[in-house]
């Protein structure tokens, strides 16, 4: 009884679902950005029809009562995150979106699921993002942000736009420390491409703001013997925070998913 309660306690830990729908068919599990929690894209939900029962995924030891470090590499969270969520992956179809850093987790989760099971999305959307085994990529893991100053680290998340600076100083300072955590993880993410390793058979859509930094999109067609589309919306980094872009991406998520054979 305790093992079962213990492994349910942990699984509730990692899924935040603020809008539950039990008799959904398709599933869209969120990551979301360094130093982001999980409210906003779990806030989606009420935004998707009843088809699609949308959640977004806190990382492993992440929880407001957990006071250990999280792991230290991107592997073993991904393996933490599939290992405890298994069961839920496996109950319905299911779509994977990530913004910037959560489209690494989402991809490394995805990958890890294609490996060790078997089991693949039935679409990744990633956003913000380079493709993983991209230069552009391997220039971004290079800045080594995990270890700058917190001053010079605001500064970076300034530039970037990030949402959490704009509120009050207790979730500033926790802003900080995880977005430090999550480029941690994101350093030691490594993936290489080679000829005969093409990893997925899902289709892949990738989002970008028109404003933002220019994205190695075009390299997350070497990751799938599926389709590939790319869009660019308005806004910079966050841009998918602007209702009119939130809209635009809840009706293309929401038709590419009921459109999916399963």
């Amino acid at each position: 009884f305790f093992v079962g309660f213990f492994f349910f306690s942990v699984m509730e830990d990692l899924i935040v679902c603020l809008c539950k729908r039990p008799e959904a068919v398709y599933r869209l599990i969120c990551f979301s950005w360094a130093g982001g929690g999980t409210a906003h894209l779990a806030g989606w939900g009420k935004l998707f029809n009843s088809s699609i029962e949308v959640s977004s995924i806190r990382l492993p030891k992440r929880a407001s009562h957990h006071k250990e470090p999280l792991a230290k590499d991107m592997k073993t969270i991904a393996d933490e995150i599939t290992s405890v969520l298994l069961e839920y992956f496996q109950e319905k179809p299911f779509a994977i979106f990530g913004h910037s850093f959560g489209s690494y987790v989402g991809f490394s989760v995805a990958l890890c699921l294609k490996e060790k099971y078997g089991l693949e999305p039935i679409h990744l959307f990633v956003s913000a993002a380079h493709a993983p085994h991209s230069e552009a990529f391997l220039l971004v893991k290079n800045m080594a942000l995990s270890d700058i100053e917190d001053e010079d680290l605001v500064t970076y998340m300034q530039m970037l736009g990030s949402p959490e600076l704009l509120q009050n100083k207790y979730i500033k300072k926790h802003a900080i420390r995880t977005f430090r955590e999550d480029y941690k993880l994101l350093e030691t993410l490594s993936f290489e491409k080679t000829e005969n390793n093409t990893p997925f058979s899902c289709s892949i859509t990738c989002f970008t703001g028109s404003e933002d930094k220019e994205c190695d999109f075009k390299a997350w067609q070497d990751l799938t013997s599926g389709d590939a589309s790319f869009y660019s919306l308005p806004g910079g980094h966050f841009y998918l925070l602007q209702p009119s872009n939130e809209m635009f991406l809840t009706k293309y998520i929401t038709r590419y998913i009921e459109n999916t054979d399963i």
